[in-house]
Order: C-alpha cells, then structure tokens, then sequence
C-alpha cells in the first residue's frame, strides 16, 4: 500500500477524520528499519532539504570568508517566522555580503508570528523579502553568489550554477542519482527536489552522521547541526513544533519541517533519519507521528514525554474552550 492511515482525529471518541501518509526510518547505511505505507512513496521535500542545501555555505567557504556566526547559520536552514531576531540574523548576513533587502527574490509575505504582524500594522510597515520564511535560505545562496563572483539577479534559478550546487548537493545526501530528482518551484521561487520518502530520511541519516563524507563535509555538518540545537528559535520561531522539539532534543537530533505535511529528523549517535510525508498536507497530524517513532526508537526520556506531552495527542477544543476531541497516532 502507497499511503496508509497515521492519524484520527476524533469528536467525543468518535472519529471524525483521518491523515493518512508515509513514513520511513533508515539508517546511513542506507537500510530501510522501519516504515509505515511506501517507503518509495515519491514527494517533495520542500524546506526540509534547508540543511543539506546550507552546506555548500560552509563547505565552499563563503561562511567562513565573511565570518557567519552561529544564529546567521541557524537561519539559513530556517523555515523562520518573521520575528525581529529572525529578521535581524538575515540582515546580518546581507550586510557582511555587501547586500541588502532588495536582492532577495524570495517573494514578499507576512511573517507567520501574528503578534509580529499586529506590529507592523501598527508602525505601518508593509511586509519585504526579509520577512519570507525563506529570507535565511536566500542568503545564504546569495553569499555563494557573492563569494564565487556569480550573477546576481538570477541565482534562483534551475540554471544558475548556485542551484546546480544545491541540487548536486542533495542528491549526494539522499544517494540518489541528481538526474532521477524531480524538480518544482517552491513558494519562495527556487527549485524543489522530489525524491522517495525513503531518500529524505537517508539524507538526514547522513547529515546526522556525517562520517562517509570528506573532513571538510563533515565539519560543515557539525556547525550546521550545532546552530540549530544551539539556536533553535531562529529554525523555526515561538511556538512552532520544530523549535520546541529542538530545544528538548537538544544534541540527540537534529529536525526541520516542511510545507505540506513534510518532517524529518536526524540522530547523529543511532546513525538514523526519520522522514515523514502527510499525504494531505495536514500540519496538525506531524506532531504526534514525529513523536510516536522518536518514543518507539527509544529516543526520549520521561523527562522529554513530559515536556512534549501536549503534542503527542493534541487536545481539541471548541469556543468555549472544551474540549471534545484528540488527535492521536493509527499505526
């Protein structure tokens, strides 16, 4: 079966509704441990190819020639909610490359953090680049550009020699062959790779642990890895699943999401990558299933169960703030 069911969600114990999807947990060696539905299930990555696509940051020196810190290297594998803090480590970035807003072509959006927003209506500041989710990622492109005497105005594109590299790059992580990915648009204009559920969860095997690849490669890992655990915040922002399992994570894993009812997770001393895929592209449905694997690997402590606990089954609460439901794991 391609897809199988991962979720309920239930009304006074009733089901009401249900996320089906995919999910795989491979080891970096390439075995398939553990899947539910079609671990060859073929779907874009989205956002959470963000930390295999800032290696190149590092690994061709851009990073180090202009002196990236570690909340600069945390947002360019973010998937960032427009915050203040999030918007200041972009702007750290474009500064120290010479740059500034306007050579982002990300597109322009509202921040995702709400009480940002009602801010900037207040101030009457309209929404830029900076404030896309994906402002980090684009910077960190941009630095390559920058670094390597490449064009500007067309870095996003398929062609552009920063894209070969990102997509050269992901292939290499996921051990697929570059010409057998997929490639679409994603929302902020730059390529996306599709590949199988399985491939995702290979890549974060290898990027959890990096050992197979070259010293340069794997010191590019440890920075990258070590941004997020240590700035975890500036992945993803206040309150998002992401950043709250970082900060409990803490070194046991590395984890980044992806629109459409993407997830994937790292665990540097197991060796293992967890991907999972909603078919629906449901949000609310990752949470308990990221949880379930990382509780049946072994990955969490009672202390982390604890702290987690109001995302393994999600309340359900109507106006008068009842409640009248859960979402919980079918598999």
């Amino acid at each position: 079966m391609e897809i199988s069911k991962l979720i309920e969600v239930t009304r006074n114990d009733m089901v009401e509704s249900v996320h089906r999807g995919v999910l795989a947990v491979v080891d970096n060696r390439g075995n398939t441990i553990y899947s539910v539905g079609n671990p060859n299930y073929c779907t874009f990555i989205r956002s959470a190819a963000k930390p295999m696509q800032a290696v190149p940051v590092l690994e061709r020196g851009a990073a180090l020639h202009f002196g990236f810190n570690e909340r600069e290297l945390a947002v360019i594998t973010s998937s960032h909610s427009g915050e203040l803090e999030h918007q200041e480590a972009v702007k750290g970035i474009l500064s120290k490359i010479g740059l500034d807003n306007s050579n982002l072509l990300c597109g322009t959006t509202r921040p995702l953090h709400k009480p940002t927003v009602n801010n900037m209506l207040l101030e009457n500041i309209k929404p830029g680049p900076i404030h896309c989710p994906c402002s980090g990622k684009h910077a960190g492109m941009l630095s390559i550009a920058v670094h390597e005497k490449m064009s500007l105005k067309d870095y996003y594109i398929l062609e552009h020699p920063v894209q070969q590299i990102m997509l050269e790059t992901m292939a290499e992580f996921a051990e697929v062959e570059k010409g057998e990915i997929k490639i679409g648009i994603d929302g902020c204009g730059v390529p996306v790779f599709a590949m199988p559920i399985r491939a995702m969860a290979l890549a974060y095997a290898n990027f959890a642990r990096s050992d197979k690849y070259s010293l340069k490669r794997q010191e590019a890992c440890q920075r990258l890895s070590n941004a997020m655990v240590n700035y975890p915040q500036l992945v993803a922002g206040t309150g998002r699943f992401t950043t709250v399992l970082l900060e409990q994570l803490g070194d046991k894993g590395i984890a980044k999401d992806g629109t459409e009812g993407i997830f994937c997770v790292g665990l540097p001393k197991e060796g293992l990558g967890i991907a999972v895929k909603i078919e629906d592209g449901g949000a609310r449905a990752l949470a308990p299933v990221v949880l379930k694997v990382l509780d049946e690997l072994g990955i969490l402590t009672e202390q982390d169960k604890e702290a987690l606990k109001a995302y393994y089954h999600p309340q359900i609460r109507n106006f008068r703030d009842e409640v009248i439901g859960t979402i919980r794991t079918a598999f």
